[in-house]
């Protein structure tokens, strides 16, 4: 955990300082494999408790969760074209186990539309076996040429969300519903503000009719997509005739959905809200939410310790996730600088003046210390960590706002997109869409459900908006 220097700061290299508080912080650690991660017990606490809001939440809607298999026939994908075409070059595929070749070759999950769709296909059978609203918690594998840990690896954790239904309208009111619980997960847990929106046609999930999206900006100015959810229409229920009989006694195929959300989201937290000296976490999602740091030598470990244990164990019953940091082999100075980079929100110091005072020191990692009464402690802490939490998604949202730009020249649109965001007309057409991305590497990151309506040309070539409104763009991971 010792550091000879200070983490380079995100103003001089941002993917550098990224790599090195993720490993420093003791988030995650690099896999014997390429591309893939060890996340370590402080990194897997903070997807522990997003996985718990967001299960809380699916539950509340309906939804429950079950369990497919990691290992998926290869001529299930073989079945919707547009889904084997999206994927394939990132599949995983055994072709030998228990030491013979296998007749059919089986992808590791990448996704499981197939599988359930497959499964699907022998449990529907009427409109009373609808709707059908499942999610998954797991692992999928996706071969990636370019990795980086939380944020693109080869395999990573997930939930996937699976729903079919007996008509269009129902499986769209379904989609922006998830969407709807991914941003208020980011935004009231996760403290990262979101769009909402449509991906264009070239963005969307392969198979899906459309494609929605949240789109994060980080503190580089870059897009993250922190959860999709998908209006896949009929296209799987063909793929592997999944009818039912609806009450008008006709045969129907099922409208399916499909929405995930995955261990990138700590990675949007990560980047979102740290700074020079570490991670900055939302209190709602930190694994610790204050730690307290008593400062003694030999002669006062006496005075202070009962102290400081009767504080841990009183804010442990008021529900605060507290650590009490009483390891004897570091400094306090090297513990503060610890906590920091760890990014715990609230930090109590406590000595022996403070204990014969009946004080503490406070001290925000927001920025600012105070004197505080120890017996106010309890009654106070989780205000101030929820003021924390308000404070932490002020900040992010007027970052985000003042690097969110509209533009109606490409020469600026140039410019701007290298600091964040730049809204823009578009014309709908996916090559003049190609040749933006090749000319500034930025892409449409969605077209926003809140935007006005409004007409205008066309950032790149001039003709008239081909959706009514300005569109997202930004260089993304």
């Amino acid at each position: 955990m010792a550091k000879e220097k200070g983490l380079t700061p995100q103003s001089q290299d941002f993917n550098e300082w990224y790599n090195e508080v993720i490993l420093r912080a003791e988030l995650v650690d690099y896999g014997p494999v390429r591309g893939t991660m060890v996340i370590r017990p402080y990194g897997f606490g903070l997807w522990e408790n997003i996985q718990r809001v967001l299960d809380d939440m699916f539950k509340a809607t309906g939804h429950t969760n079950a369990y497919f298999p990691l290992f998926i026939p290869m001529s299930f994908f073989q079945k919707e074209a547009e889904h084997v075409e999206g994927f394939a070059p990132e599949l995983a595929v055994v072709t030998h186990a228990g030491g013979e070749e296998l007749e059919e070759p089986l992808a590791v999950r990448p996704t499981s539309e197939t599988i359930i769709g497959y499964m699907w296909g022998k449990w529907i059978r009427t409109y009373r076996d609808l709707p059908q609203l499942l999610n998954q918690w797991g692992n999928v594998v996706r071969w990636e040429l370019r990795t980086k840990p939380f944020l693109r690896t080869s395999e990573f954790l997930w939930q996937e969300g699976h729903t079919a239904h007996a008509t269009q309208e129902e499986a769209e009111a379904e989609v922006r519903q998830m969407l709807g619980i991914y941003a208020k997960m980011s935004r009231e847990w996760a403290a990262v503000p979101v769009w909402e929106g449509v991906k264009t046609e070239s963005e969307k999930f392969a198979g899906a009719v459309y494609t929605t999206t949240i789109e994060a900006m980080m503190r580089d100015g870059k897009a993250l997509q922190s959860g999709t959810s998908h209006y896949l229409g009929t296209n799987f229920a063909r793929a592997f005739d999944i009818q039912f009989q609806d009450k008008d006694q006709q045969n129907k195929y099922v409208h399916t959905t499909s929405w995930g959300l995955s261990t990138r989201m700590v990675g949007a937290v990560i980047m979102t809200h740290g700074d020079d000296k570490g991670l900055i976490l939302p209190p709602r999602l930190a694994p610790i939410q204050a730690v307290i740091v008593p400062i003694y030598k030999s002669d006062t470990r006496e005075q202070v310790m009962p102290a400081v244990e009767k504080l841990t164990a009183d804010l442990k019953a008021a529900g605060v996730r507290v650590h009490l940091d009483d390891r004897d082999q570091y400094s306090p100075g090297f513990k503060f600088n610890e906590w920091e980079l760890k990014g715990v929100p609230l930090r109590l110091e406590i000595g022996p003046r403070d204990v014969e005072a009946g004080t503490a020191v406070l001290a925000s990692r927001l920025g600012g210390k105070e004197t505080v009464q120890i017996s106010e402690i309890v009654a106070t802490l989780p205000q101030r960590l929820e003021a924390f939490q308000q404070a932490l998604y002020r900040r992010a949202l007027e970052f985000r706002d003042s690097h969110t730009w509209e533009v109606d020249n490409y020469e600026e649109f140039k410019e701007k997109i290298e600091q964040g965001f730049v809204k823009a007309f578009h014309c709908g057409d996916e090559a003049c869409e190609r040749q933006i991305k090749a000319e500034t590497t930025a892409t449409t990151r969605c077209i926003p459900f809140d935007e006005p309506q409004a007409q205008g040309k066309c950032i790149r070539c001039g003709r008239e908006s081909g959706y009514g409104k300005r569109i997202l763009f930004a260089k993304a991971y």
